[in-house]
């Protein structure tokens, strides 16, 4: 286990938001544990276009796995790239593009997880709706109705913003009242991608397949399962009342050999318990 704490000038700030991390870490891997060839799997937040460019890119032995955001997938529908007949015989497909020279693109569609998507998002776009309707009849009251654009622009904006549907509807609010509507387009172009993703990556078929790279990103999981048992659920790393660096990577150290240690008993124990473990940590 290797712990590292940017010196950021914050105590507070995450790791996971330092930009330089990746490349900070790929140095250890390759100078303190001499690791010739290393496959990086992370998440599209952590692994962007930047950080591919800068860090990961031109380097011998070095390649990745990570998955595109939803306006890169959208543009590749939008071309052509992607259509829903890739997914006549399974779930999964794999193509190439121009935009991405000498990697793999991965498309892949989860039928359930399609559903969950629209479920949740037919189910936030009505609670905007009542909310919204609430602030309509607000400005039609006959007593103390709501009046001023502007106080009915905040009132609209504060309703949607807890949401985050602002993005499907089209509103005008003028001093004496609300008109609203959906916004079709939107909603229909953000449902195309429901279940939806694309994983990128330059490593090759004859290393890993499409179900092998499709598998190591999904192993993501486990990576946030042990981060949320560090966190809070288990082990609970803060609060951190120490101020000394070298005090604060020691709890953080013990925290990590707990878990460590919590990781080998439920592989042990997941006969007895009827656990599903990963085969590696």
């Amino acid at each position: 286990m290797a712990l590292r704490r940017p010196d950021t000038g914050r105590n507070d700030r995450l790791v996971a938001a330092y930009p330089k991390t990746v490349a900070t870490q790929v140095k250890k891997l390759r100078e303190r544990f001499q690791l010739e060839r290393i496959i990086l799997v992370g998440d599209r937040g952590m692994l962007t276009q930047k950080r591919i460019e800068e860090d990961l890119q031109d380097h011998e032995g070095l390649q990745w796995v990570t998955a595109l955001r939803a306006p890169q997938i959208q543009a590749l529908m939008a071309q052509g790239a992607i259509q829903m007949s890739l997914f006549d015989e399974q779930n999964l497909a794999e193509i190439t593009h121009p935009d991405y020279p000498g990697e793999r693109l991965i498309v892949c569609r989860n039928p359930l997880l399609a559903s969950e998507r629209a479920r949740k998002r037919k189910e936030l776009i009505e609670a905007a709706e009542k909310k919204l309707k609430e602030i309509e009849a607000a400005t039609k009251r006959h007593r103390q109705p709501v009046r001023g654009a502007d106080k009915i622009s905040y009132l609209v904006g504060k309703a949607l913003a807890t949401s985050k549907v602002e993005k499907y509807f089209r509103w005008t609010a003028t001093d004496t009242g609300l008109n609203w509507e959906h916004n079709p387009e939107r909603i229909g172009r953000d449902a195309a991608l429901d279940g939806i993703y694309v994983l990128r990556t330059n490593v090759t078929v004859e290393q890993l397949d499409r179900e092998q790279t499709v598998l190591a990103y999904k192993r993501l999981a486990t990576v946030e399962r042990a981060f949320r048992s560090l966190k809070s659920v288990d082990l609970n790393v803060r609060p951190i009342h120490h101020r000394l660096p070298e005090r604060v990577r020691a709890h953080v150290f013990l925290v990590m050999l707990a878990y460590y240690v919590e990781w080998h008993m439920r592989q042990a124990l997941a006969p007895v318990l009827g656990l599903i473990c990963e085969g590696g940590l």
